[in-house]
């Protein structure tokens, strides 16, 4: 699956013509060219041919796939993740830096020093939430500018100003 990336996955069903709403995990959707996607199902990639496809709004879409044309055959795409090929994805700018770029970083916080790595970066409606193994527990940091204090990436660094008791809260 080194071949593709994840783009979303399968929401829900929308309508009883077999529609189906994406939620997208890939961060400028509307650059992608989606002529046909790659679903997941029992660990395989399987294609599905788009009619169409429209994006409502930010980071949503719906999509009517061919030969999917009732609600009971949409359903058995829900809840499952769909991948483009990797040659599909859009070539960023060389100074472009996503907050998802940080996982395998080194988060550092200027009180308490090294916090652990950043494994993960989750995408929540009003921010992006770190994730990094902290004292054997998982604890979930805003990045914000309030927080962050400086990103290296020649170092592979990130250093955070966090307020008391944050840490304590996990």
């Amino acid at each position: 699956m080194t071949d593709y990336f994840e783009i979303g996955y399968i929401t829900k069903t929308r309508g009883l013509k077999g529609e189906v709403q994406v939620a997208f995990t890939f961060n400028q959707p509307e650059l992608l060219k989606i002529k046909s996607v790659f679903v997941e199902i029992n660990n395989k990639l399987v294609p599905y041919f788009v009619d169409n496809y429209k994006i409502p709004m930010p980071m949503v879409g719906y999509f009517n796939f061919e030969d999917i044309d009732h609600i009971d055959k949409a359903a058995l795409l829900t809840k499952k993740k769909i991948f483009l090929p990797i040659r599909l994805k859009p070539k960023r700018k060389k100074d472009e830096f996503f907050f998802t770029d940080l996982i395998g970083y080194t988060a550092e916080d200027k009180q308490k020093g090294v916090l652990g790595l950043v494994e993960d970066v989750r995408e929540y409606p009003q921010q992006f939430l770190a994730s990094v193994q902290y004292q054997e527990k998982e604890v979930l940091i805003p990045l914000n500018e309030t927080f962050i204090v400086e990103i290296d990436k020649t170092k592979k660094l990130i250093v955070l100003d966090l307020p008391d008791g944050l840490l304590e809260l996990y």
